[in-house]
């Protein structure tokens, strides 16, 4: 792994009281971003967490966790007299999941510290946090200092039917977002609530490539499309068996794309020139961190011990 490379993970941080039967059967800390940090630090690449919670026992709890799992806390603010948010998510017989939600809408405090980026970095984003209108000033901020720097911005579109109602009065920022990242991932389902279409290419045609260059849509257990400025193209994705919650698999494999990009060197300016066979293995690193968040009530991969390869995860 290339030294002094990290990745920076921005966003919010809730509570996840996970049920099944209608019983609770764990309480994790989450949060979109928050849970693919958390799988970068368990894979031991070098990362810090820019977000907020409340300065209650779920926010020191929630700080403490980001710590013991070796994600820096220096830009991670613990607000008083704020209440950390919370989420109910209701588990199906397949390890789906229904959400509701319980905080308030995210925004800026008059003063904030934040991380300096370099070239190589990665910078980790995106959901409803990115694009709501208390967000905009940190968000903007850190998408000048990536852009400054070179570094890699990789935007998750996470976009819930919850909010479909809001979509018209962010649809400006969803586009500022697109023009502003390097690689995009979204779900069929993402894409089916913005642009109203689960065809993934049509898609990046008309609406993501002249904006953003690098379009990854994930579908699940079903395909995973590549769309680059110089093809597109599908690969399949690894069968997972005895699925426990998928709560977190699309963000562990965010986790696993940004820690795949450090593993294999690539820097914002290799991907023009990015062979399939190398897309494929970062795809590959990526499905195997989805995947073993599956098979966990953890909405994140498990931890690694010091002494152990990152091989599981890396290149092969």
């Amino acid at each position: 792994m290339e030294q002094n490379r990290k990745i920076i993970g921005v966003g919010e941080t809730i509570l996840d009281i996970l049920f099944r039967d209608g019983q609770p059967v764990a309480a994790v800390p989450g949060g979109s971003s928050f849970n693919s940090i958390i799988s970068v630090g368990r894979a031991g690449v070098p990362c810090t967490f820019v977000g907020y919670t409340g300065a209650d026992i779920v926010g020191r709890q929630t700080a403490d966790f980001l710590r013991r799992n070796g994600v820096g806390t220096e830009h991670f603010q613990l607000r008083e007299g704020e209440k950390s948010a919370v989420s109910l998510a209701f588990l199906g017989a397949n390890g789906d999941a229904s959400y509701s939600f319980y905080k308030e809408p995210p925004h800026m405090a008059p003063a904030w510290s934040l991380p300096q980026l370099s070239q190589g970095d990665v910078m980790l984003y995106g959901s409803y946090y990115a694009a709501c209108a208390g967000m905009r000033p940190l968000i903007t901020e850190l998408q000048e200092r990536a852009a400054v720097a070179g570094a890699i911005v990789y935007y998750d579109l996470n976009f819930r039917p919850n909010h479909r109602d809001e979509l018209d009065k962010l649809s400006s920022a969803i586009q500022e977002n697109l023009r502003r990242s390097t690689i995009m991932r979204g779900s069929t389902d993402d894409i089916e609530v913005v642009f109203a279409s689960r065809d993934a290419r049509d898609i990046y045609k008309r609406y993501i490539g002249p904006s953003c260059p690098y379009f990854l849509c994930t579908s699940g257990a079903g395909l995973i499309s590549v769309c680059t400025p110089s093809g597109s193209f599908d690969i399949e994705a690894p069968r997972v068996e005895k699925i426990v919650s998928t709560v977190g698999a699309g963000d562990s494999f965010n986790a696993g794309f940004a820690c795949a990009l450090i593993w294999e060197g690539i820097r914002r300016d290799d991907l023009p020139a990015l062979p399939r066979d190398v897309w494929q293995r970062l795809v590959g690193t990526a499905c195997r961190f989805a995947a073993e968040t599956c098979c966990s009530q953890e909405n994140y991969i498990k931890p690694h011990k010091p002494h152990e390869s990152n091989k599981p995860h890396g290149p092969h």
